[in-house]
């Protein structure tokens, strides 16, 4: 083989390495034996992470919190770091324990030439924390490269004292992707929710939003061809996009060119905020994790894509095992209209998850819950939208020293996980300790804080053995008598990729 042949397979090879897509493989022109050993599963080295505008409420209080976990096999350089959208920098933290910025600003209007970090992480295993305060705070953009990359996750918390939407609002930043599912949506009256688009690029993004309700799709034109300026957040309220008024919407958010983050924010007038992550891709089987225990209200908002209706089992995996919910042991979805079913207080005191399967033909859904903890003038919501495992490893950032709860289930069969508490922002030391779950069942775990903690700190969630694992984790603060909580799930982080090994016979150059 030629030298040129042979820097073409390194060259693919390192570039399936840099950028976590499918490895290229260069012709064998010279008629030699080129075989390929198994993949090897490397870091990614470059990580992207979006983080819309957290609120425009003036009473906001918002937080953000970046962590990598440690990673075998990277190297000794890199960096991570979010700034703001549009070049503007708010300039909050700049410490390890979520400092205020300056009050006053820049000179000119807090733009800068070059963005200044927003939080930027200083070594893998240690959160690094940062705060700002107003509804003026810009989206973030965040980037991260080489030790930094892999498994980098960001969590944006934001605490809203007064006003729709009150409560705490928790989201994980996002990658940029082309496609996105959004059931549990609405444009009632009580609801104000607005779907929040983030270009990381240099030009322009084109996006389509369509919204389907229980009699199909929601009839608009100012929906499609939605232009997301470069390096700008777009948020678009769902109520200009359709006159119907919908308790219960499925947004599917589509990228025609370019790549955007997405997420809805939404904020009822009575029972709070949240935001609401995208649903994991449509699939026959959904797991939805991590039930609080004394929920008061959940519901399940579930589409299917296409002309074929689905009918889903509905099972709840409790501390003891899978139980069918009187009353709700079935769930037929329409072909492209949104269904729902009311839970009720479904958990009954008890940790759960919920499992949908097929009753009969495997047909795609996408599903979510809308869970409501406390009564009255006290409620509070958020949701939990179907997620991918946890596979190899899964990490959540910001959490605190009370209020954090962990929730594991292991849908199909017994597994065994390993979780790891970091150290915290400002200070302490990691701990680790290993779980087995039954099958068929959800564990709650109140892990201890690390010891000598100051600040908060990440979970990391790693398979040991046995069956899939979806996990979750609740975050929990009291604002006056509001139970406010927000609830993040933890899918895989997709931290390495597969690199197939090129492995080159030359005896041919000895003949």
């Amino acid at each position: 083989m030629n030298r040129t042949t042979l820097s073409l397979i390194a060259g693919a090879t390192a570039l399936a390495a840099v950028t976590g897509f499918a490895a290229l493989s260069a012709p064998d022109a010279s008629g030699g034996d080129t075989t390929a050993k198994a993949a090897a599963q490397l870091p990614v080295q470059r990580t992207s992470l979006l983080c819309p505008q957290p609120s425009t409420s003036d009473l906001a209080e918002t937080a953000y919190t970046s962590f990598t976990p440690v990673t075998k096999g990277t190297g000794g350089d890199g960096s991570a770091e979010l700034v703001a959208a549009g070049g503007e920098s708010t300039d909050p933290g700049k410490g390890d324990e979520g400092g205020k910025g300056d009050e006053g600003g820049d000179k000119d209007g807090g733009k800068d030439k070059a963005a200044k970090p927003v939080v930027e992480v200083k070594e893998p295993g240690k959160p690094v924390a940062g705060s700002t305060d107003g509804g003026d705070s810009p989206a973030l953009i965040g980037t991260a490269e080489g030790k930094f990359a892999p498994g980098w996750t960001v969590q944006e918390t934001t605490e809203v004292a007064a006003g729709t939407g009150r409560g705490l609002l928790g989201v994980n930043c996002t990658a940029p992707d082309t496609e996105f599912w959004f059931p549990g949506a609405s444009t009632a009256a009580s609801r104000t929710d607005y779907v929040h688009l983030v270009n990381p690029d240099d030009s322009a993004a084109v996006v389509d939003i369509e919204l389907y309700g229980k009699d199909g799709a929601l009839k608009s034109t100012v929906g499609d061809g939605i232009t997301v300026r470069p390096r700008a957040d777009e948020p678009v309220l769902l109520s200009t996009l359709a006159t119907a008024k919908e308790a219960d919407l499925t947004v599917h958010v589509r990228v025609r060119s370019g790549r955007v983050a997405a997420a809805v924010q939404a904020l009822d007038d009575k029972r709070g905020g949240d935001w609401l992550a995208a649903a994991a891709d449509p699939a026959a089987s959904l797991v939805l994790p991590g039930i609080p225990e004394d929920a008061t209200s959940v519901t399940l908002v579930a589409f299917t894509p296409g002309e074929t209706d689905a009918d889903l089992k509905l099972r709840l995996a409790s501390p003891n095992g899978p139980i069918t919910p009187a009353g709700n042991e079935t769930l037929h979805v329409k072909g492209g209209m949104t269904a729902t079913a009311d839970l009720g207080d479904i958990t009954r005191g008890e940790a759960g998850s919920l499992l949908l399967t097929p009753t009969d033909q495997s047909v795609p859904v996408v599903a979510a819950l809308r869970v409501v903890r406390g009564k009255g003038d006290n409620q509070e919501t958020a949701f939990i939208p179907a997620t991918r495992p946890v596979g190899a490893r899964a990490t959540v950032a910001d959490n605190r020293a009370k209020g954090t709860t962990l929730a594991l289930t292991a849908p199909t069969g017994a597994a065994k996980v390993k979780v790891t508490v970091s150290a915290g922002s400002g200070g302490g030391e990691p701990t680790t300790k290993t779980f087995t779950i039954k099958a068929g069942t959800t564990q709650n775990v109140d892990l201890p804080a690390p010891a000598g903690l100051k600040g908060t700190y990440a979970l990391t969630v790693e398979a040991v053995s046995g069956g899939p694992v979806h996990a979750s984790r609740t975050l929990e603060s009291k604002l006056d008598t509001v139970p406010a909580f927000t609830i993040q799930t933890l899918p895989d982080d997709r931290g390495t990729v597969a690199v197939p090994e090129a492995r080159q016979d030359l005896s041919i150059l000895q003949r």
